[in-house]
């Protein structure tokens, strides 16, 4: 059944769209408690609702290829198959009386996909972006409504690209990928081979199980040593009036960097991201005065075997400890941190599978036992892909990076009123070039600082691939410029 809609575009345009019921049974029913990075991304939501959209996750998959044309019908039937064959996707979240969240999964019902019309095949990418752009701009119902939104793009009957707006509750990047993986294989071919195993109802019983909860304790034992070296907060006092929206985002966009991330890691034995990790962690400990640093980098907690192609939110937080003061003499510079810290980061993504809850009463009484607010308000993910490596290429030469880096943008393409975070760095991108953003609460770190802190990570990677790496008493004076080299 289908029904004739309204629909706005990014520009405010009016556009007839048709909306399509996609109606599924046959899957099993149940219900439990929530996962820990269910929980995890709950509290998130309910510290940053009303605009808990931050959390939403987008895909766009594109049929526009030489691929078996695949029409509305066709799609119905692989959505019908997606919701069937990955749980998450049919899950709602109920509190009841006491309160507390539980997990509700469904094994029948009917889910909607919205199509929009263009008439010039050229138009059909913006269009999927203008409609990944609605669907992904508001807050889920996460009790009445399904945790994924379907859209799609048709020019003369034939389906050009799919929109998934996926509730985080439901999804993870790493389970984004996934689902678009499965998408086009079940859109294309009518299957996508074996299903997963695992599911987030027994993932869940089985962390309430005391084999879980021993598991989640152990892991709680590394984040309090950590806590213990490191400073209470990373960003302990105010430095201006907050600006209205409170939080912005800065956008560094540069081509050097991905040259000059594979040069360090090649060069240093360690992975991309540990070096982007250390360079943000020594940069806010320089910034704020702290010879430790404590960063919370995103984990995808997908170690497992039967965890690599489950559908559900896995991520949590781990705890990256950086001791700077380890690095003795006034000319140690950047590199000398790489070797500590890739040992630390595995550490602390190997203890990033806890209750929430118990990590909550572990922060409460380090609080009261420290009489100051314990927490480090500093968190990094790198949204990239673990498992894909880069390609092999020869150390770029300095003045290669420095054409490169001439050509690196930056720009503040975001505001919000709320986050629960005061900084928060995403990375993004491929070879051709990363994408790092900050968004950051202007009370502790104010537009000018977070460019400086985008600008400073990028120049000290690029001059340290080049030969040229900061001393670690250079660092304050690099974030005070804004220049870090340039």
């Amino acid at each position: 059944m289908t029904a004739a809609i309204a629909d706005t575009t990014a520009d405010g345009t009016a556009t007839a769209v048709v909306t399509a019921a996609v109606p599924f049974a046959g899957g099993r029913s149940g219900d439990a408690p929530l996962t820990w990075g269910q929980r995890a991304i709950w509290h998130a939501i309910r510290r940053t609702a009303p605009n808990d959209h931050y959390f939403n996750i987008g895909r766009v998959l594109s049929l526009a290829d030489r691929g078996a044309p695949v029409d509305l019908p066709r799609l119905a039937d692989a959505l019908a198959a997606l919701l069937l064959r990955h749980e998450a996707l049919r899950t709602r979240i109920v509190c009841g009386d006491g309160g507390e969240a539980r997990q509700l999964l469904f094994g029948q019902g009917v889910a909607d996909v919205r199509v929009r019309e263009v008439t010039d095949p050229a138009e059909a990418a913006e269009a999927a972006d203008d409609l990944l752009s609605s669907l992904t701009s508001h807050c889920f119902d996460y009790a009445c409504e399904w945790p994924v939104r379907f859209g799609a793009v048709r020019h003369e009957g034939r389906i050009t690209h799919v929109v998934l707006a996926l509730c985080h509750l439901a999804a993870d990047g790493h389970a984004a990928e996934l689902l678009v993986r499965d998408l086009r294989l079940l859109a294309r071919r009518g299957s996508a081979g074996a299903a997963c195993a695992e599911n987030p109802l027994d993932l869940a019983r089985h962390q309430a199980s005391p084999a879980g909860r021993r598991s989640g304790r152990a892991a709680l034992d590394h984040w309090e040593r950590g806590l213990r070296a490191a400073p209470p907060t990373m960003f302990p006092a105010p430095v201006a009036e907050p600006l209205t929206p409170r939080f912005w985002t800065g956008r560094l966009i540069s081509a050097a960097l991905p040259r000059a991330v594979d040069a360090l890691a090649a060069a240093h034995r360690v992975s991309g991201s540990t070096v982007l990790l250390t360079a943000s962690a020594a940069l806010v400990a320089a910034g704020q005065g702290h010879s430790v640093a404590a960063v919370m980098p995103i984990a995808g907690n997908r170690a497992a075997q039967g965890h690599r192609t489950l559908v559900t939110t896995l991520s949590q937080d781990a705890l990256f400890v950086l001791r700077m003061d380890e690095a003795t003499g006034p000319e140690a510079d950047f590199t000398a941190l790489l070797a500590d810290g890739w040992p630390a980061a595995l550490a602390g993504y190997r203890a990033a599978a806890y209750d929430p809850a118990e990590w909550d009463a572990l922060l409460d009484r380090m609080t009261v036992e420290r009489g100051v607010e314990v927490h480090p308000y500093c968190c990094f993910n790198d949204m990239r892909l673990a498992q894909r490596p880069s390609a092999p290429r020869p150390a770029p030469r300095p003045d290669e990076l420095d054409a490169l880096r001439r050509r690196s943008v930056l720009d503040f393409p975001a505001t919000q009123d709320r986050v629960a975070c005061r900084y928060c760095l995403h990375v993004s991108g491929d070879d051709g070039a990363l994408t790092v953003t900050l968004t950051a609460d202007t009370v502790f770190l104010p537009p000018e600082s977070i460019h400086a802190h985008l600008r400073a990570i990028e120049g000290v990677v690029v001059n340290a691939a080049a030969g040229n790496p900061p001393r670690l008493t250079e660092l304050p004076a690099l974030l005070a410029t804004g220049e870090a080299g340039r």
